[in-house]
């Protein structure tokens, strides 16, 4: 089939009313309001005479004078630019970019829970605290940990949140050690987290199969080695088959091992990181557990582990008093706790959605879920199969890598596949990533998509890859359909446009 006949299989991408608007500031007209006050019923008071000297502005914030149409029309407008998992298939490998259930989002705008104080007293919370009580209790039973704290708002948080209580126990035993073992198929963030806490990062090579190898970490790990952390399935969507041994490996002289748990969707109700030699997890619930992410926003990233770190737990915890009717308090008298990582009990919203996504869903649900994004990533492995290059033909879990090596005669690079993609209807899924792969595309197409989308999805991919053979200046040229053609990837950070010139304040 030519490049033409599968572009006209597919469909084509629809072009609608698209409009360049201006920037806000400059769209600006001075005087121009979008609200209408009545006058004040009491005395005026000047505001300088009641707050203390340097707390007022020296003059207003510089801010855009528009109407109320105006700035409606602003935020609706990019409201429709902006790609959405609600809108169709979001490939971004080990992201999970998987669909929300509604059902928790309303769940999360329960007044007791969305219009609550996070001051108020803790008998006046008792209903939130039994919801993130229960929470913690499932995300031990799911992954086998033994305390699980909700506080960090983020996975990268979380991360940071587990190497600090290992630093922490490490200390507590009169232990200096000095370096993270990090193989280089683990999370972008992982060694981040380890050099935020004080850590030598220590890159530990994979082997030819993906996967790492007992040997190789053996020979890298020493009584100077605080931890490994690992991220199993891994970025490749390859499943560490030798966890247990690599576990005992690191036990044996000291050292404890860190999970990353992003990719937990892939192992849910198969199996449990902690009966896997794991001492320290982050759960990364917009992932795994379907509450949105957070672009910047609320996320969640809560952090399971073995009783060993407890005394270390970010503080305060959740206790259950049984003394009585059951009552949750929050205990503060943790001497050798971490601290506090997030202000309150971190994104309320994202709790209450994985606690009504679990709850919803129960045992057998959760594992459907993982055979699901198992299987789904199967079979577009298997779509993809002969005209993409496998870099490591092998079952893989919830995600799967191909990359651009097989049009190299073509020049068509794992960009141009990207940028066409758009063209055709999809965010790209991530590239260039892992490292390990040159060129790489890697696709995570979540349980959530049926085989019908699958198979669009699929067609797309199989339609670029015949006009990277035969049309490539087309591809290389891609996108056609976007407001804005090819950006340069770049020039944003390295030559910025500041137009806009604010005064003193």
């Amino acid at each position: 089939m030519s490049g033409a006949d599968r572009r006209s299989a597919v469909g084509n991408v629809g072009r609608g009313l698209s409009y360049e608007e201006p920037l806000s500031f400059e769209r600006s007209r001075p005087g121009r309001v979008g609200y209408s006050l009545p006058g004040l019923d009491v005395p005026a008071v000047d505001p300088a005479a009641l707050l203390p000297a340097g707390s007022l502005r020296g003059r207003p914030p510089l801010l855009p004078e528009l109407s109320e149409l105006d700035v409606v029309r602003h935020f609706t407008r990019l409201s429709t630019w902006n790609a959405a998992v609600d809108l169709g298939l979001y490939p971004l490998g080990s992201c999970t970019m998987k669909y929300n259930p509604k059902l928790n989002e309303r769940a999360a705008r329960l007044p007791g829970f969305a219009l609550a104080h996070p001051l108020q007293p803790t008998a006046l919370m008792q209903g939130f605290l039994a919801l993130a009580f229960e929470l913690e209790q499932a995300l031990c039973e799911i992954s086998g940990m033994d305390r699980v704290s909700l506080q960090p708002a983020a996975g990268a948080q979380g991360e940071l949140a587990g190497i600090m209580m290992v630093r922490a126990w490490q200390t507590a035993r009169g232990e200096r050690r000095h370096k993270v073992l990090i193989p280089d198929t683990a999370h972008g963030t992982n060694p981040a987290s380890a050099a935020l806490n004080g850590y030598e990062v220590v890159s530990v090579p994979s082997g030819r199969d993906g996967i790492l190898h007992p040997e190789a970490v053996a020979a890298a790990m020493s009584e100077d080695v605080a931890a490994l952390m690992i991220t199993n399935p891994n970025t490749l969507g390859l499943f560490e088959t030798h966890i247990a041994e690599i576990a005992e490996i690191v036990h044996a002289q000291g050292g404890l091992v860190y999970g990353d748990g992003a990719n937990l969707n892939a192992l849910l109700g198969i199996a449990r990181p902690g009966d896997l030699g794991i001492d320290v997890m982050h759960f990364n619930l917009h992932k795994t557990f379907s509450t949105p992410h957070g672009g910047g926003g609320p996320g969640a990233g809560p952090v399971g582990i073995k009783n060993l770190l407890a005394p270390h737990l970010p503080s305060p915890v959740i206790r259950r008093s049984d003394a009585g009717p059951p009552r949750f308090e929050l205990d503060y008298d943790r001497p050798l706790s971490i601290g506090r990582l997030h202000g309150n009990f971190g994104n309320v919203g994202m709790i209450v959605r994985a606690w009504a996504y679990i709850r919803s869903l129960g045992p057998e649900g959760l594992r459907r879920c993982t055979d699901m994004a198992v299987l789904n990533a199967n079979y577009l492995l298997a779509r993809l199969r002969g005209t993409f290059h496998v870099p490591i033909d092998a079952p893989v879990m919830h995600e799967c890598i191909v990359s651009d090596k097989s049009f190299a005669e073509s020049g068509v690079t794992t960009l141009d596949v990207a940028k066409r993609l758009i063209d055709y209807g999809y965010h790209p899924p991530t590239t260039y990533f892992p490292l390990v792969v040159p060129g790489a595309l890697m696709i995570e197409p979540t349980e959530s998509e049926s085989l019908e989308g699958l198979d669009r999805f699929a067609d797309a991919l199989l339609a670029i890859a015949d006009e990277a053979r035969e049309e490539p200046e087309l591809v290389k040229t891609a996108p056609h359909h976007t407001r804005l053609n090819r950006l340069d990837e770049t020039r944003a950070a390295r030559k910025p446009v500041l137009r806009w010139q604010p005064g003193p304040a």
